[in-house]
């Protein structure tokens, strides 16, 4: 009796967030605590000090002292940070024609559906696209 073998990634998109697809690379960053005091404060997070950052390749992990004494060690997202929406407006300001937009703004898609922004984050991110792309189809008639 022969088994059959099961495809596991046979449904699974890859290659369809902002880190997978290397357009951003935040284990690289340098996050220095006072940025990710702001970042925990504005996730409702009580930080007295930070006590350590460790930039992995899909989140950070931070120890950190809360209000009460107590440590408290968690991972979050990159996500959080304001060097993320920075950084994703400047992929969509960099966009030069119509395909690469098209391309980020799929894998902008699929970032809101799957990964939790700031509603104020995910605004600007979009009215940062349709600006872009009101700036691709002005621009691309006048350089045929």
């Amino acid at each position: 009796m022969s088994r059959k073998l099961r495809r596991i990634n046979q449904y699974r998109r890859k290659n369809k967030n902002l880190i997978a697809a290397n357009k951003i690379k935040p284990e690289k960053w340098c996050i220095s605590n006072n940025e990710a005091q702001v970042a925990l404060n504005s996730q409702g997070y009580k930080v007295k000090q930070i006590k350590k950052i460790s930039c992995l390749k899909h989140q950070v992990c931070i120890s950190f002292w809360d209000i009460k004494g107590n440590i408290c060690s968690s991972f979050f997202s990159y996500r959080i940070f304001l060097r993320w929406q920075k950084e994703v407006e400047n992929l969509i300001s960099t966009c030069q024609i119509f395909k690469e937009w098209q391309k980020l703004n799929y894998l902008l898609k699929y970032e809101f559906a799957y990964y939790q922004y700031s509603s104020a984050m995910e605004e600007e991110l979009q009215a940062a696209l349709e600006i872009r792309l009101k700036v691709l189809t002005t621009t691309a008639p006048q350089a045929v």
